[in-house]
């Protein structure tokens, strides 16, 4: 990681980094202008890579598992058209996490008392089984083996924060921090490769559909795209982790703030902007709630309690956000704020009502990841039909598990909400961050499949590092406990 010595060795490869995305670009257009403006997007991309790798606290551990679901959740828009390099990716998780993990059985008992687990991981069981009953079996190996990638990364977790507590006493090694920095680096490599179409009216898009109508929103550049929903996302989450710890320096938190303002605005997210708002009003009210007693992380000085507002503000003005907010996506359906989804949803609805028992218990069944067709989704009537996410975390549920699915969406959902906020035996409220994060992502479960996770799972396993590690410590076992010190003699 960079330290006080490296920042000056450090800068100057910024620099030089820059230069080549700004030479490139000159290639490309022949355009002084646009070379300049690649310039500097690339000292941009290269500034957010320094405040991740500078973040105090980033583990290996951490940053290789943010890293590999950030990278999964990058190459579903990236390789869209080769699923095997995606695949290969979720082989080298599982082959990586199996290891961190073991022995497995030891974590397995904290597992079910996960809410993220149960959000995250039971509609894939719940799938499993309802693939066997109606005997499609090619699509409940693949749920097998998405099921045991997701459930080793909630392990290896739990693992590592075992191994932690072992090492370093109550307090140990956080994780989320490493991830939190690989989400930033994910970040940077985004802003770099896009750096040509960064400051532009119209961006760099991947060659499908639905993007060739958002050709207003940043997605990336050549080689390496992302939705711009997840990777507003991915910036929401990593502001919380970064900016409400007070173990950030102060540059680092102002600067994800700043960070947040551009990306918000850049990806013009609805559903990313309702997610940083939240976060916003969250941090205020638990500071206002606690503010006469200590809580772990929350800093309760005016300023703080400002910036997410300011960087609210900032969005819906010099952003634009007064303009995109409200804005219909697409020509052919007005008046349509959701862009869709509910046309998506009420497909869901349909197509559960003409399933059988077992679907109708345990989820559907003809695809692996149980998307979502319908007539009206754009394409030409003849075809081909598009395979559509459910964009909305609780019919996602729903769809993929079926009424059990959605029973445990429910019983994971109050878990995890329950964890966010309940004292340890000390009295004291978790980290501020995983508060205020699992309670500002209830609003997006209306348009997002978050919080269930997947190949585009960072967030969701964000939010599982911070409430594996709230309940690790919350009930460490005495062994593990600190040596009491001897009184000082008199």
């Amino acid at each position: 990681m960079i330290t006080a010595r490296g920042r000056a060795a450090f800068a100057v490869v910024a620099v030089v980094v820059a230069l080549l995305a700004g030479a490139l670009e000159f290639t490309r257009t022949d355009s002084i202008g646009q070379s300049a403006a690649a310039f500097a997007g690339g000292l941009l991309a290269m500034a957010v890579a320094g405040i991740a790798l500078s973040l105090p606290g980033i583990t290996r551990q951490g940053l290789l598992l943010g890293g590999l679901f950030v990278l999964a959740g990058i190459l579903t828009w990236t390789a869209t058209k080769r699923p095997g390099i995606i695949w290969a990716v979720l082989a080298v998780e599982v082959v990586v996490f199996a290891v961190w993990a073991w022995p497995w059985l030891r974590s397995l008992r904290s597992l079910s008392r996960l809410g993220t687990a149960w959000l995250g991981l039971a509609y894939w069981f719940l799938g499993i089984v309802g693939a066997v009953l109606v005997a499609q079996w090619k699509v409940a190996g693949q749920r097998v083996a998405y099921a045991g990638v997701f459930t080793l990364a909630v392990l290896a977790l739990i693992a590592l924060n075992t191994a932690a507590k072992r090492r370093g006493g109550a307090h140990g090694k956080d994780l989320s921090v490493g991830m939190a920095a690989a989400i930033l680096l994910g970040i940077a490599a985004l802003l770099l490769v896009g750096s040509g179409s960064l400051f532009d009216k119209v961006h760099a898009i991947p060659d499908n559909a639905s993007a060739k109508m958002m050709t207003d929103r940043f997605w990336g550049g050549p080689g390496l795209f992302y939705h711009p929903n997840s990777l507003a996302g991915l910036m929401a989450v990593a502001g919380i982790r970064i900016g409400f710890d007070r173990a950030m320096a102060w540059w680092q938190r102002l600067g994800v703030a700043a960070l947040a303002a551009f990306v918000l605005s850049i990806c013009e997210s609805r559903t990313g902007f309702v997610f940083a708002a939240a976060a916003a009003v969250v941090h205020l009210g638990v500071a206002l709630w606690k503010r006469h007693e200590h809580a772990e992380g929350l800093d309760r000085r005016w300023p703080a309690l400002a910036v997410p507002f300011a960087v609210i503000a900032i969005v819906l003005t010099l952003g634009g956000g007064y303009q995109w907010v409200l804005k219909d996506r697409f020509a052919d359906n007005p008046g349509d704020v959701t862009s869709g989804r509910t046309d998506t949803w009420r497909q869901v609805w349909v197509d559960w009502k003409h399933a059988g028992w077992a679907e109708k218990t345990f989820g559907d069944a003809r695809t692996s990841r149980a998307v979502v067709k319908r007539l009206d989704d754009g394409n030409p009537i003849e075809g081909p039909r598009r395979q559509l996410n459910t964009d909305n975390a609780a019919v996602g549920a729903f769809r993929r598990g079926g009424v059990l699915g959605a029973v445990a969406f429910l019983l994971g959902l109050a878990l995890l909400l329950w964890h966010a906020i309940r004292r340890r035996p000390d009295g004291s409220l978790p980290a501020a961050w995983f508060t205020v994060g699992a309670l500002a992502v209830v609003p997006t479960i209306a348009t997002e499949d978050w919080l269930i996770g997947g190949t585009n799972g960072a967030i969701w396993l964000l939010l599982a590092a911070g409430e594996a590690r709230t309940l690790l410590r919350r009930d460490e076992p005495a062994e593990l406990a600190p040596e009491p010190q001897p009184a000082p003699a008199v």
